[in-house]
């Protein structure tokens, strides 16, 4: 049996969920936007599943669109909120769908300015609020980082932009589920989500507005969740999605509980039999389930392909874009050189996931980094 170790890419759908959508592809064939019965029950399965993105968020049904995932909620937003002359402030460690967003928008007349991190991806407050100016429309900062799991004063951030009359957006897609979230604590203007990242089905996931008025619409034609995203709605992977939330809003403190111990597990067995590493992040500001270490002196795929055979899934601390391994922009962020950033890796756990398991991923880093560190060495 395979060992998966990367639940911030995606995580493994929850039985429960499995079965609930699958009633629904089988048996309720309706298109929500129908007035008769069929219609109907569809629409009552869509409006339920909202509720219960609600309920976790701690949101107002009104409030909740659905998207096909956090990437889309991020472009509906930017793309329909920000028009030439706005100023946005962001951070350096965003995920791609707000920073590659951010770099076309700049070539449209928009405004960026992105806060780096410490040397544990945690951004200040101050800095950020410093940031702020005249223009400035949006601050956008990202809950729980993909990369290192490194969670931000969101917090401080949005209470005092709604004080200075500026909005505030938030790409929570790693936070949602594995961490409590409660907007109406914390007043976020908007919010991003995707349904895969907590058990849920891929290709689903929410865009929450706290005024949606500020909105145009970024998929036009039928008008469908209160105009904002044309198309006739993925019923199973809504009803998905919602059944996700609920099952996280039932069990969230204890996932928190059991991940970081899991993950905790894992990072003293690396300390304990493997020399010249490093936890990139902060333990007390990070989600309890991520874990990201740089292993040094080797190349982080290598070790990554490595696992793989063995049956193990991580994921490297570096991208393949068009063939290239190019070091991680999170890392490089942080103040890592080029080769720290190349050789790390990310671990992350999650439902499924044991301390037999644990142990052998141990045991099977302590065998192979010295090997892999023997090949790349001069």
């Amino acid at each position: 049996m395979r060992i998966y170790l990367d639940h911030n890419a995606t995580t493994p759908i929850r039985p429960q969920v499995a079965e609930a959508m699958s009633a629904v592809l089988h048996a309720e064939f309706g298109n929500p936007s129908s007035v008769y019965e069929e219609g109907a029950a569809a629409r009552a399965r869509v409006e339920s599943a909202r509720a219960q993105v609600a309920a976790l968020l701690g949101a107002d049904t009104s409030g909740i669109r659905f998207t096909a995932g956090a990437t889309e909620a991020n472009n509906t937003l930017l793309f329909g909120l920000l028009e030439p002359g706005d100023h946005v402030v962001t951070s350096a460690v965003e995920h791609p769908s707000i920073s590659e967003p951010l770099g076309l928008l700049e070539g449209r007349g928009i405004r960026v300015t992105r806060v780096s991190p410490d040397g544990d991806g945690c951004l200040s407050s101050g800095a950020v609020l410093d940031a702020i100016g005249e223009g400035t429309r949006l601050v956008s900062i990202i809950w729980a980082n993909n990369e290192t799991g490194s969670l931000q004063p969101i917090e401080e951030i949005c209470a005092e932009c709604r004080r200075r009359g500026v909005l505030f957006h938030s790409d929570a897609t790693q936070a949602v589920g594995k961490t409590a979230i409660d907007l109406a604590r914390v007043p976020a203007d908007f919010l991003s989500s995707s349904a895969h990242k907590l058990g849920g089905p891929k290709g689903v996931g929410a865009l929450v507005a706290r005024d949606n008025t500020a909105l145009p619409a970024f998929l036009h034609g039928g008008g469908q969740e209160r105009g904002l995203r044309g198309g006739t709605e993925n019923v199973a992977g809504i009803v998905g999605y919602g059944l996700a939330c609920e099952l996280a809003l039932v069990d969230c403190a204890q996932r928190e509980e059991s991940y970081g111990k899991l993950r905790d597990r894992l990072w003293m067995g690396i300390r304990a039999s493997i020399e010249n590493v490093r936890w990139n992040g902060n333990p007390a500001r990070v989600l309890t389930n991520t874990l990201n270490v740089e292993f040094s002196g080797l190349a982080g795929e290598v070790l990554v392909q490595a696992l793989d055979l063995e049956g193990v899934a991580v994921s490297a601390g570096a991208a393949c874009h068009s063939g290239s391994i190019e070091p991680s922009k999170v890392l490089t962020a942080m103040g890592r050189t080029p080769e720290e950033a190349r050789g790390s890796l990310r671990f992350s756990v999650g439902w499924g996931v044991d301390e037999a398991q644990i142990d052998r991923v141990v045991g099977l880093l302590a065998q192979m980094v010295p090997r892999v560190r023997a090949v790349d060495s001069p």
